[in-house]
């Protein structure tokens, strides 16, 4: 935790902020490792302070290991106005993506301090992962592996998707997991249009795609994967569409390496889907930064001008998806390496036909 905060105070500095207020859970955790459910963060070029209430006292003691437990009683506001008059701090840095309007209008009246909205600070820190994130995020990967290899052995026809849903959820948490990062989507037929089609009371049938995307919680740190199957012998169309997916897949997992824009990796996936004629049913970016949130930095799109670092986890999920008759999506998380990328996740991508 102490080179995760060096490395905070250095973009403090960077700012010219004295002080800075955590609020984003996820960030609160990387950066002290409380996992509670109510609780700030006040970092200053010297001091670190987690102010919390009287019913984590216990879990933020031994939790957030060289941090000032502050426990408050009253509004938030006060204890943090005390907090810099003490130290004689005048600027206050927060975040301005997670501070509801409500609080800041508090803030901003009863701490008596300029405050300074920011963007992204901790999660620049948080894109690139260390070792020890690494073998969570490598554990994780591996239970998702297990996880769609055990569905394989229960997906049929008859069943709902909000089944196959529940199957996957109770076969990770019976192996530890903590929870899951998102609703699952077991999207079948012609649900798999849509990219987000969350698990429903549909039912599964002979001759259907079904787009499985899924993931765990592990010690905090979240998966995500996806693989599409075919109930039954597939068409010709089905067969060809998920060749082009797949080569599109194969493409980006190949190409992607640190030093890349990652427009430059959603370009490897977004070609040969263009190339077949398909780039209109391509409407999402090629995948997202993965870490104590689901969705984080980087974000791997056309728009995107953020650079690929060694150490950044990754999704790369081509998809096609077309109204009417349905879509096919693979998705594994790659950690990027100075001269390529190694996937975490490993189940087949040949289309597994059931």
């Amino acid at each position: 935790m102490r080179r995760r905060l060096q490395g905070l105070r250095a973009l403090m500095q960077r700012e010219e902020l004295p002080a800075f207020l955590i609020t984003h859970p996820p960030n609160c955790r990387y950066l002290s490792g409380f996992t509670g459910s109510s609780g700030v963060l006040l970092v200053t070029e010297d001091s670190s302070y987690l102010i919390t209430d009287s019913r984590y006292r216990e879990q933020a003691r031994r939790e957030a290991a060289g941090f000032t437990i502050i426990l408050r009683e009253g509004a938030l506001a006060p204890e943090l106005q005390s907090l810099l008059e003490e130290k004689g701090l005048e600027r206050l840095g927060f975040e301005g993506e997670y501070l509801p309007f409500s609080s800041y209008n508090k803030f901003a009246s009863g701490c008596g301090v300029e405050l300074v909205p920011t963007g992204g600070l901790v999660e620049k820190l948080r894109a690139v992962k260390d070792e020890v994130e690494i073998g969570l995020l490598r554990r994780g990967a591996a239970l998702a592996d297990e996880a769609f290899n055990y569905i394989l052995g229960v997906i049929r026809p008859g069943l709902t998707e909000q089944q196959v849903a529940l199957e996957l959820e109770f076969y990770q948490r019976r192996k530890g997991a903590e929870g899951i990062p998102f609703p699952y989507i077991v999207a079948s037929g012609v649900r798999g249009s849509l990219p987000h089609g969350v698990a429903g009371s549909k039912v599964l049938r002979e001759g259907e795609l079904v787009t499985i995307d899924f993931g765990a919680i592990w010690k905090g740190y979240a998966t995500d994967m996806t693989r599409t199957l075919a109930l039954g012998r597939p068409s010709q169309r089905q067969r060809e569409i998920y060749r082009v997916v797949k080569e599109a897949q194969e493409r980006a997992r190949e190409g992607l390496k640190a030093g890349m824009y990652c427009s430059e990796a959603d370009a490897l996936a977004r070609h040969p889907i263009n190339e077949a004629g398909l780039g209109k049913y391509f409407g999402h970016g090629l995948g997202h930064g993965v870490g104590l949130e689901v969705h984080e930095k980087p974000v791997l799109s056309r728009r995107s001008e953020e650079i690929l670092r060694p150490g950044m986890v990754v999704t790369v999920e081509p998809g096609v998806y077309i109204p009417g008759w349905g879509g096919i999506r693979i998705e594994d998380m790659l950690l990027v390496e100075e001269d390529g990328a190694e996937s975490l996740t490993n189940s087949g991508r040949e289309l597994v036909i059931l």
